[in-house]
C-alpha cells in the first residue's frame, strides 16, 4: 500500500480492498464487522454493508481493552435492547 495519511473516519475504500476480514460473523444476512490490521500495529474497522463509508481506526491498546472488557461482560449492556430499539442506559 503506497503511503497514505491514516485517520480515523477516512473513507475505508482508501484503505484497499485486501485485508479486510470478518472476525465474527454469524446468520445475520452479512452484516458484520469488517477488520484490517495495519502496518503499524492499529486496526481498520469497517462496516461490511458499506466498504465505501467511514473506517474507524483504533490503536492496538484500545483492541486489547475492548476485546478483554467484552470477552469480561463489560459491553453486555449492548445486547440488551431489542434491534432497532433506542434505550438510554442510566449510570448512578
Amino acid at each position: 500500500m503506497d503511503r497514505i495519511r491514516i485517520y480515523n473516519g477516512m473513507p475505508a475504500k482508501e484503505l484497499g480492498t485486501e485485508g479486510w476480514h470478518k472476525p465474527w460473523s454469524g446468520g445475520n444476512g452479512g452484516e458484520c464487522v469488517e477488520a484490517m490490521r495495519l502496518g503499524d500495529g492499529r486496526v481498520a474497522l469497517r462496516q461490511s454493508t458499506d466498504p465505501d463509508g467511514p473506517a474507524l481506526i483504533y490503536t492496538h491498546g484500545e483492541m486489547v481493552s475492548f476485546i478483554e472488557g467484552a470477552k469480561a461482560g463489560q459491553a453486555d449492556f449492548l445486547l440488551a435492547a431489542a434491534p432497532g430499539r433506542c434505550t438510554e442506559r442510566r449510570t448512578a
